[in-house]
């Protein structure tokens, strides 16, 4: 009897064990995903900090392009709006917050295509200065988003496996939502030259 009891006891406590290092790794991935949430956020900021300086440099030299300005101001305030709570990224919330992204995205192509129509904002070294900072920024968030789904995965993939899946039904942890490609990236371009 006593040598039931004591291996009863040692299972019991080697589960215990099990679970508390199970659940701390969870937290920390879950932390992990989190952080990385802020990195994505702070690059889309970093592109929206950009645009004013943008649309001022091309407003110089464009003014009969009253409209692709005032698009991209009302695509920037709501990308800006819409927001996420990092502990409810689900699929619904990320794809809204990526239509938001998309359409400012759209946005800024109509305006940079504007400097076809003027040569001198072209040759414009301020123009020139803030394209590279926006290419580079687009860059930043593709690498980070990139970074996010690599990390969404490997805390989707650690909650989803035995045992750390029993506890983390118990203590609600939930798998994350992935960046998705947009379904116009599922066709290709049609280039006519």
């Amino acid at each position: 009897m006593r040598k039931l009891s004591f291996v009863l006891l040692i299972v019991v406590g080697a589960m215990g064990l099990t679970g508390c290092q199970g659940y701390n790794r969870m937290v920390e991935k879950q932390e992990a995903v989190t952080s990385q949430w802020g990195n994505v956020q702070n690059a889309y900021q970093r592109r929206a900090d950009l645009i004013p300086n943008l649309v001022n440099t091309v407003k110089g030299y464009a003014q009969h392009e009253q409209e692709t300005f005032t698009q991209v101001t009302e695509a920037r305030a709501k990308a800006t709006q819409t927001t996420i709570n990092p502990e409810n990224l689900t699929a619904e919330s990320l794809q809204e917050y990526q239509q938001a992204q998309d359409q400012l995205s759209q946005a800024l192509g109509r305006l940079l295509l504007i400097q076809e129509n003027y040569p001198e904002l072209k040759a414009n070294q301020n123009f020139l200065a803030l394209q590279d900072e926006l290419a580079g920024t687009e860059n930043r968030i593709s690498v980070e988003r990139n970074r996010f789904n690599q990390l969404a995965q490997d805390y989707n993939a650690y909650i989803r496996k035995f045992p750390q899946v029993i506890y983390a039904k118990w203590f609600k942890f939930e798998p994350k939502a992935y960046f998705e490609a947009t379904s116009e990236a599922q066709t290709a371009p049609q280039v006519q030259f």
